[in-house]
């Protein structure tokens, strides 16, 4: 049987049945709450932008502190960072509620044998929900974060490895995962896949892990995941949702054999304000166009194409793939290219 800290206090104080020991799993789940909700609220696409960037990105794109907006605004790099940050404060905050509280006890029948072993990772599942709470509504980002798809993804891998009745094997999990695959590969909607993935969740966890507490949580999580994608199901039903990219590669080959449009002058005398990060910037108003001034390391541009804000050193909108005319690379990126032309 699993050690569990709820467990061991119990039977340390020997309060069994008592309202001592109610108090105590009462003081557990309240642990399986807070812990990871404050976990949850380090959302690792605000903390890269601001830190790295100097830029929050909810000012750019659909305005979530997610991996694909990241993506979409500064890069593969800054991405990756992304999803595993949050992937790993899930993974964390799972274990820690495991820890703290689970039922794991075996099943007796009349004749007092053993038949089987009840298993309910009730902890693991408050803390999942809870540390999807915390990135979505981060209380040390004006409670405003991701939608908590690689976040949930976690969650329901570690709840699966957790599980000793499946020999920790994620079952549940790869069932989803295909699920998701699948889904986006028919139709490049990564929000569709990433919605059905978590509907389907709450049937497939019931259908392997039978009635439990855990199971109406896997619940809460599916409503929870699909409320903060509601705008998606909006644009979904419009047919306005943007679409996953397969062949971004030869777009930008394509774009970059295109002739260039010449960029719109700006006026002489920019216009100084603050963006919703409160960062000083320089707007320049042109024709359809605002070009955006990062404390003189970054710019951002609107793209001509679709209109997003997306950085200047970027030669291809990744919401429409459309040539960006502005380009310009960073200053550290053409640092980087004279130094690896000289050693060459």
């Amino acid at each position: 049987m699993q050690w569990n800290l709820v467990s061991y206090l119990i039977e340390l104080t020997h309060t069994e049945g008592s309202i001592g020991a109610a108090l105590i799993v009462a003081g557990g789940i309240l642990l399986c709450m807070v812990i990871p909700y404050l976990l949850g609220s380090l959302n690792f696409g605000c903390i890269i932008s601001q830190k790295q960037y100097h830029d929050d990105v909810r000012s750019h794109g659909s305005g979530n502190a997610g991996t694909t907006n990241m993506l979409r605004t500064y890069g593969k790099k800054a991405a990756a960072f992304t999803l595993l940050g949050d992937m790993t404060k899930a993974l964390v905050a799972v274990a820690i509620g495991h820890l703290i509280l689970c039922i794991d006890a075996p099943v007796f029948n009349e004749a007092g044998q053993l038949t089987a072993r009840y298993f309910d990772p009730i902890g693991g599942a408050i803390a999942g929900i809870s540390v999807m709470v915390g990135h979505m509504f981060p209380c040390f980002f004006k409670f405003k974060g991701g939608k908590g798809v690689a976040t949930s993804a976690s969650v329901i891998l570690m709840l699966d490895l957790l599980n000793p009745l499946h020999k920790h094997i994620p079952i549940v999990f790869l069932i989803c995962f295909a699920a998701f695959v699948i889904i986006v590969a028919g139709t490049k909607y990564v929000s569709l896949g990433s919605i059905m993935g978590l509907i389907l969740y709450p049937i497939i966890y019931h259908s392997f892990n039978g009635n439990g507490t855990s199971s109406l949580i896997t619940v809460l999580m599916a409503i929870l995941v699909v409320w903060a994608h509601r705008e998606n199901i909006k644009r979904l039903r419009n047919g306005k949702e943007s679409k996953l990219s397969f062949g971004k590669k030869k777009n930008a080959e394509k774009a970059s054999e295109a002739p260039e449009t010449p960029a719109v002058e700006a006026p002489a005398a920019p216009i100084r304000t603050t963006d919703k990060s409160n960062s000083p910037v320089f707007v320049v108003e042109k024709p359809d166009v605002f070009e955006f001034v990062d404390d003189g390391k970054h710019e951002f541009v609107n793209c001509t194409g679709c209109g997003h804000v997306i950085p200047r050193a970027r030669k291809i909108c990744l919401y429409c793939n459309t040539q960006n005319p502005q380009y310009k690379p960073d200053a550290e990126d053409s640092e980087d290219k004279k130094k690896k032309s000289k050693k060459s």
